[in-house]
């Protein structure tokens, strides 16, 4: 025991070292971002702009195609909503492609599906020739909606997990942004002319995309479920913070797939349970009491991030902006464009946050201001609607409200939910569970895009948002019950923190207890004592 005793002016200071330099005492700094961690994130979530720009440029496009081709509400109804469901097929093939060819080739195959499917709605003569093309491009886009964020997750550090996996919503954004860019561009072409460019013009983006795969390495998880454990080393060393944390993340990964953890060979045999046997038994028919928390967790966010009705706002917004008022085309795309500005900024503001804040917070906080958006821009169009006068006030309100509805769900349950959902499941769920939110998401968007026009038509539009905004509510008290955080924890902590649908917050102190203790949180008997004065 070494000390020393120091007083100055009737101040009695004590110091009691035990054993430690002042080094020991040194704050660890935070690590750098992992710059190829983060490259690898970029180019796997471009995927995830094929669908945000067949999002925005189908809600101009359809427009002139109404015109052009003669087609009735329910059939632009069906024409814009149809691929959500026809991602479904997508989304399930991609979870068992994925496990067999691996996270990357899946990536390019999502590509090329999308490829050939922009060129045939590009090429479309009539409205048979257009649903063949959307067939095609809904498999692409189902394809690279699971693939994209199942990889990021399985690159990433758990330092920034949060902030990467945030990517694929972000570049879903920035391909809306982009579809609502190229609808006002190609607008000045002829009118039976320019919503085929519009469409089309999605094919530059899947090259783009199937070129920058090329740069990318194979999902560690994968590489180890493979038994390619050396190839799978250099890919951890790469993408962890630390060197401790590559050697960790190795050994976790190990361990869930069965793999001794001395084994030290480049390549070993794994047992063959990586293409989905037996998966969706454990998934669905047998679930273990975490698995259920889970699947109810992952399918309830999916459902309710489409449930709420935002996917009508961002379709159909030059259609609600008609109904505020705006009457002439270019200012419909003009306030469409404002649109994808406002749900691409907060998107990338959220990036940011969901590492610092965390999940559940921002979760809480944007399905609770949803309620309120939702509710006002019904109160707005009833009022516009039940006017015989131009109403400033009420169209001001609604833009302001339309606006408002992409920023807050931006920052909150449009990139958490693929965060959650994809970092929650077990290694050997993982892709299989992916497909399965996927698939609820599509579903419900489907639905919401497929229905939109006849439910306002049934209860006014008006009406139909007061139904949006009650529906965020349920989700508001679903995500403040179920959903646990999981801010800072390694994928394979998930498992320990599932289990009690609404007794989780007790393992999560008791997880936070013994990461405090084994950090050494608090000075214990090495401390610095200030004595009397």
């Amino acid at each position: 025991m070494s000390g020393f005793e120091a007083d100055n002016h009737g101040v009695s200071i004590s110091v009691a070292v035990d054993n430690k330099t002042l080094a020991d005492f040194e704050v660890l700094k935070k690590p750098k971002r992992n710059k190829f961690a983060f490259a690898c994130a970029i180019l796997a979530s471009l995927a995830s702009i094929l669908l945000g720009y067949d999002i925005g440029v189908m809600s101009g496009a359809i427009l002139y195609i109404k015109d052009d081709l003669k087609i009735s509400d329910v059939q632009v109804e069906i024409l814009v909503g149809i691929l959500n469901l026809y991602c479904l097929i997508g989304a399930y093939v991609a979870g068992r492609t994925s496990d067999w060819i691996g996270r990357r080739y899946t990536i390019v195959v999502a590509a090329s599906i999308f490829f050939v499917g922009a060129l045939l709605m590009g090429f479309a003569t009539n409205y048979t020739f257009l649903m063949v093309g959307r067939f095609v491009t809904g498999i692409g886009v189902g394809f690279a909606l699971l693939i994209a964020p199942v990889y990021t997750a399985e690159v990433s550090p758990a330092s920034a997990r949060g902030f990467l996996n945030s990517f694929p919503e972000v570049f879903i954004n920035a391909g809306l942004l982009l579809g609502y860019v190229s609808n006002y561009a190609f607008s000045k072409l002829r009118a039976d002319l320019g919503w085929r460019v519009m469409l089309g013009a999605g094919a530059i983006l899947s090259v783009f995309l199937a070129v920058g795969v090329l740069a990318m390495p194979e999902s560690p998880r994968w590489l180890i479920m493979q038994g390619r454990l050396g190839e799978a080393k250099t890919v951890l060393d790469k993408t962890s913070d630390t060197k401790e944390e590559a050697r960790g993340r190795l050994s976790d990964i190990k361990a869930a797939a069965g793999i001794p953890e001395d084994c030290t060979d480049g390549i070993v045999q794994v047992q063959k349970q990586t293409h989905g046997e037996g998966v969706w038994r454990e998934l669905i028919l047998h679930p273990t009491p975490a698995v259920r928390h889970v699947l109810i967790c992952a399918i309830g966010i999916h459902f309710f991030q489409q449930a709420i009705g935002l996917e009508s706002v961002v379709l159909y917004s030059p259609r609600i902006f008609e109904k505020a008022g705006i009457t002439s085309s270019d200012h419909k795309l003009l306030a469409t464009m404002a649109v994808g500005f406002s749900k691409t900024t907060f998107i990338l503001v959220a990036t940011f946050l969901l590492d610092k804040i965390g999940r559940r917070p921002l979760l809480l906080i944007s399905s609770g201001g949803m309620v309120v958006i939702l509710a006002t821009l019904g109160l707005s169009l009833t009022v516009i609607g039940h006017s015989d006068k131009k109403q400033t006030w009420a169209v001001g309100l609604c833009i302001t409200m339309v606006l408002s509805s992409v920023a807050v769900f931006s920052i909150g349950m449009g990139p958490i939910t693929w965060v959650y959902s994809t970092e929650i499941f077990p290694l050997r769920l993982r892709a299989q569970g992916a497909s399965l939110g996927v698939a609820v998401n599509r579903v419900m968007s489907g639905v919401i895009s497929m229905s939109f026009i006849s439910l306002y038509k049934a209860i006014t539009i008006g009406g139909a948002f007061f139904l949006y905004a009650g529906v965020a509510l349920v989700a508001f008290f679903f995500f403040f019950t179920f959903l646990p955080e999981t801010r800072g924890k390694t994928l394979e902590e998930m498992e320990g923190l599932f289990g009690k649908l609404v007794g989780w917050r007790e393992e999560a102190k008791k997880m936070k207890r013994k990461r405090n203790e084994a950090n050494g949180d608090g000075i214990g008997n090495d401390q610095i004592q200030l004595g009397k004065i």
